[in-house]
């Protein structure tokens, strides 16, 4: 009996040494925005501390693509640290018409929760239209004493990366200036966090923005009319005189969308780190980093401006900045760091246009007003409930209390019809067939059935041409900035960069999917894969 326990604690003792050791906390980057060429076009202007350490001593996945649609910020967050689609995970836009209510609701929007310390518009937000566990949930549930913090200025951006949770989830108040929570995580914030809020809010950063560098060093002229122009400017150039612009518009949006955002938020994780402890027992913490200011910029100035150059050399020094404290307190092999981003964009469609290319613009609003016109034309009913993202929802009511029982078919056949011949449409699908989940042979297809939830998606769903973006005829200087939401490469194709404990040096051609992320994380974390996981963990990458 002796022999027998004495071979058993034996061998219990050899699995145990032949376990992976988790890292001491696990950083996961995601730059809101990011197209994975700005790795390269504007890499001569990184320093050697930044994206260039993390490309060089890091593994770099070169083919990391999106493989869904629509490509926007909340699928996107969600997809990373679900490690499933929104088919699954329910996130399908930052929006989307809820039948029940004939109302647009917003992916992390929770009225039954109220904002901490917060201005009355900015709080009231949760996981709770998050469908499967993230990451970080399986962590925390696996290891309740390991730590999850997340933060962003976007609060999408920051709520679905730390999933339902978290110990400490943050996002930007634009009201205030300051970073807050909801009363879904906690009843007042962390005491380090009110004196962040009190030092280091948004009128402690804002500064007149001018171009770090010299003229000759950027890619890009300054002036182009394909970017949008600031209230209170004239033209969209430099300088950008932040503190009085935010006192124009009247608004901190000036604020989110310059560089001095990403540094407060690199400042702020520094401070979450300390003033949380993470890293400093046996229990792995997890804290999750999203940089919105590289979106909203991208939106107003598109990817060829020279606005979006200098926001990425300082994004360089901020991230230079970040893993040197991250090195200095953990060593090299004492944390584990990913950079990705949750979707790319489009050149503004004006600018291929003029430049004789592809693309344009499709005023989805005008082709509804037609459908409903066709619509009333042919069945003396207006069947169409609503529009969002590109999904066209109909009202099932008016459907089944039709006198003439109008089936659903007949209305898509109608609409199916008079959307073909619209320029800048590439074709459409039902919902009752992508619902079926039968793999497609045409990608784009299949990339729109893996976007698609049949609680929140629509009846019929539009597919745009390559270059092609939907507008209102209403906007505002409607060839002016940019957005992303497709299939094609310009949108699903991202940097995703890994560094430190357990990852090689290393770079790969294989086509991977974003939702490989999840279960890389996993593996790094000794933590089983869950049912809702679709994605595969990226082995190459991992060391023994």
């Amino acid at each position: 009996m002796r022999i027998i326990c004495f071979i058993l604690a034996v061998s219990a003792g050899l699995f145990a040494r032949c376990q992976k050791e988790s890292p001491k906390i696990i950083i996961g980057i995601v730059v809101d925005q990011m197209c994975y060429d700005y790795l390269y076009r504007f890499e001569k202007n990184y320093s050697e501390d930044g994206f260039k350490k993390l490309m060089n001593e890091g593994s770099h996945l070169k083919n990391m693509h999106f493989n869904y649609i629509p490509t926007y910020t909340g699928p996107g967050h969600a997809s990373i640290y679900t490690g499933t689609t929104p088919s699954s995970h329910g996130i399908i836009a930052n929006d989307w018409l809820e039948r029940s209510s004939n109302q647009s609701v917003n992916c992390v929007g929770d009225n039954s929760v109220k904002g901490i310390e917060s201005s009355p518009t900015y709080g009231s937000s949760s996981p709770k239209r998050l469908n499967t566990n993230t990451v970080t949930d399986l962590l925390k549930m696996s290891n309740p004493e390991s730590k999850v913090i997340s933060m962003s200025i976007k609060d999408r951006g920051a709520i679905l990366p730390g999933g339902h949770k978290s110990d400490g989830t943050y996002w930007f108040d634009y009201g205030k200036g300051t970073f807050i929570t909801s009363s879904y995580y906690k009843t007042e914030l962390p005491k380090w966090l009110q004196d962040f809020n009190q030092k280091n809010n948004a009128t402690y950063y804002a500064n007149v923005w001018t171009p770090l560098l010299e003229e000759d060093a950027y890619s890009v002229l300054d002036d182009s009319p394909y970017e949008r122009i600031l209230g209170g400017k004239t033209t969209p150039t430099f300088p950008y005189d932040i503190p009085s612009l935010c006192v124009t518009n009247s608004s901190l949006q000036p604020f989110t969308m310059s560089p001095y955002a990403n540094t407060m938020l690199t400042d702020l994780a520094l401070s979450a780190i300390k003033h949380e402890n993470l890293g400093q027992d046996e229990y792995p913490d997890m804290i999750c980093i999203s940089y919105s200011s590289p979106d909203i910029a991208g939106h107003a100035f598109g990817p060829d401006s020279k606005e979006i150059e200098d926001m990425y050399i300082r994004l360089d020094i901020d991230l230079a900045r970040f893993l040197k404290s991250l090195e200095d307190s953990f060593g090299s092999e004492g944390f584990t760091l990913f950079l990705t981003a949750d979707h790319g964009v489009v050149t503004v469609p004006q600018k291929l246009v003029d430049e004789g290319l592809p693309g344009g613009y499709v005023f989805v609003d005008e082709i509804i007003n037609k459908l409903r016109a066709s619509c009333e034309s042919r069945f003396g009913i207006d069947f169409i409930m609503g529009q969002d993202n590109l999904n066209i929802y109909l009202d099932y009511d008016l459907l089944e209390n039709s006198k003439d029982s109008i089936d659903i078919n007949q209305v898509l056949t109608l609409l199916e019809k008079e959307i073909s011949g619209i320029e800048g449409v590439k074709q459409t699908a039902r919902g009752s067939e992508l619902i079926k989940r039968i793999k497609s042979e045409d990608h784009l297809i299949q990339m729109l059935r893996e976007g698609f939830d049949p609680k929140r998606s629509g009846d019929l769903l539009l597919i745009l041409e390559y270059g092609y973006l939907p507008k209102s005829s209403l906007s505002l200087n409607p060839h002016q900035g940019t957005s992303h939401g497709s299939g094609y490469t310009y949108d699903t194709h991202v940097p995703c960069l890994w560094y430190g404990s357990g990852i090689k040096n290393k770079e790969t051609l294989q086509r991977l999917n974003i939702t490989d992320i999840g279960p890389t994380l996993l593996e790094l974390l000794n933590l089983p894969k869950s049912e809702s996981i679709s994605g595969s963990p990226i082995n190459a990458i991992l060391k023994p």
